[in-house]
């Protein structure tokens, strides 16, 4: 794993670097991380044949140390680090041009466990390789970049800014081989390799490498080039050979998750690259659900968490799902409300959200057995059934708190609670602020106190039923509270649907 040679690197750091006592406040901080590691068997030797990572510039931290703390929240291996912006610049804009700047940058991702797989020069994307005379400053800048950052050895290369005719026109092929082949000698020469991103398949891609005679150039094999094509991934990889392929763009366009992609066979991809013997990065760039574009979190950590758990050991969730003996079709179904509240936070398809995924159903499942157990004891004794609910309600309850707050912060808790009684609270209160719209501030926050308390009771509620009718106590609660203090609230509901009916809305 990463947190093997990073942690170590780290250490070694220590004994060389000028400023001792520094590293080592630095590492008190990293030993807690390295316990972890340790019970949770990460620390192991780094034999990992495929490692998957994310493409900062397209989960919006390009050039962010952010990138390291949200791939480890991903559940990532590491990232693809772009060499910032181009546009009309003379040179990258690249900030890790600064050595104090990225010995920062290497010294966050290696005290998180996250790894720098490969370096990208996105902005050849747009830009043509052939009309920037100063290309070889541009790839120097990123050669020079990659041994800031610890010696990342593959950089990535698009040629989609040179357009698709240079394929066919001989005069332009000439000038872009000619140029990769200088590309390709500068890499080897700093022991580095470029993986270029064409529009060919194997066949001309190897029929391009020919051309080029340059070790120092592979390919950076994208899913989605293929797919666009209409090549079989598997066979097209098969075909250009595990030592052409630099690494692996492992997405699709934006529509689907990897998951869910009906064009990407990924169990017979994962199969012929074993067959093949091919190690290295698998990237995600793309692959993300139109319908949440932007919701980095959930796209990203689907398609890491599809990519880590088919092709390479996804981190355990620290608790377990207590499924044993449960018949499937329940456990199904109780996972799929639990993932309520962690779709609703934005965390399902993270290590966080396993974990939780597994706490919040494993409070269905306990519930369901207080209750059963109950019902057992009615049979014979009445009494002690309740007291025997009772006791064992009080004891989960606050054992439910406790293990959720080891990895949410108290607001996600509120909204776990709020998922799991369906959001009764935020529903009465918005409607009842909007009743009577003269409700003062400590009245408002009298009735929020009695909602809350009611979803105390209602999250070890054994059904939406009882959840409901606790709630409804609580509501005549305010109510009474309410007319208590003046409010005549038969007039004030009758205005009230009358602005709802202006405002065309339903009561």
């Amino acid at each position: 794993m990463a947190e093997s040679s990073t942690i170590c690197n780290f250490v070694s750091r220590i004994y060389y670097h000028q400023n001792y006592s520094l590293y080592m406040r630095q590492f008190r901080f990293l030993l807690p991380v390295l316990a972890w590691l340790l019970l949770t068997g990460e620390l192991t030797a780094q034999t990992a044949q495929y490692r998957v990572g994310v493409c900062d510039w397209m989960v919006l931290k390009r050039q962010k140390l952010g990138q390291f703390a949200l791939a480890r929240e991903l559940g990532c291996d590491g990232v693809e680090l772009d060499m910032g912006g181009l546009g009309t610049r003379e040179l990258w804009d690249n900030k890790l041009r600064d050595e104090a700047e990225a010995r920062h940058f290497l010294h966050v991702a290696d005290s998180l466990g996250v790894s720098i797989g490969a370096v990208a020069m996105s902005g050849f994307y747009a830009q043509d390789l052939t009309q920037r005379e100063n290309y070889m400053a541009l790839v120097t800048d990123c050669f020079d970049t990659m041994d800031r950052l610890g010696g990342v050895t593959v950089a990535f290369l698009p040629l989609g800014g040179c357009g698709n005719d240079w394929t066919t026109n001989r005069e332009k092929r000439r000038e872009v081989v000619r140029r990769l082949h200088d590309i390709g000698e500068a890499a080897k020469a700093r022991g580095k390799r470029v993986g270029i991103d064409t529009p060919l398949d194997a066949k001309g891609n190897l029929k391009l490498l020919k051309e080029i005679k340059s070790d120092g150039i592979g390919i950076f094999y994208k899913f989605q080039t293929a797919i666009e094509r209409s090549v079989d991934i598997a066979s097209d990889m098969k075909k250009l050979g595990a030592k052409n392929i630099c690494a692996i763009h492992a997405s699709n366009t934006d529509r689907v998750w990897l998951r869910n992609d009906s064009a990407i066979n990924m169990p017979h991809i994962k199969q012929t690259l074993d067959q093949m013997g091919w190690q290295g990065w698998l990237f995600v760039e793309r692959s993300r659900d139109t319908s949440m574009v932007r919701n980095v979190k959930m796209n990203y950590g689907s398609n890491v968490h599809y990519l880590r758990t088919l092709f390479n050991q996804y981190p355990a969730p620290a608790v377990a799902l207590d499924s044993a003996g449960r018949p499937a079709d329940y456990v199904t179904t109780i996972v799929n409300r639990a993932r309520k509240c962690t779709d609703e936070l934005g965390i399902t398809w993270t290590p966080q959200g396993q974990t939780v995924l597994n706490i919040v159903s494993n409070r269905y499942f306990q519930l369901n057995d207080i209750y059963a157990e109950r019902d057992t004891l009615k049979k014979t004794d009445k009494k002690l059934a309740e007291a025997t609910a009772d006791s064992k309600l009080y004891r989960s309850h606050f054992a439910f708190d406790a293990q959720l707050s080891l990895f949410l912060t108290p607001q996600q808790i509120e909204t776990v609670k709020d998922v799991m009684t369906y959001n009764v609270v935020k529903v009465t209160y918005d409607a009842q602020c909007d009743m009577i719209p003269t409700l003062t501030d400590e009245e408002k926050q009298q009735i929020m106190a009695w909602l809350k308390e009611a979803r105390e009771l209602a999250v070890d509620a054994e059904s939406s039923k009882k959840k409901h009718e606790v709630f409804g106590k609580y509501k005549g609660r305010i109510n009474n509270y309410l007319s208590a203090r003046g409010y005549d609230l038969v007039k004030e509901r009758e205005a009230w649907y009358e602005r709802i009916k202006a405002r065309g809305g339903k009561i």
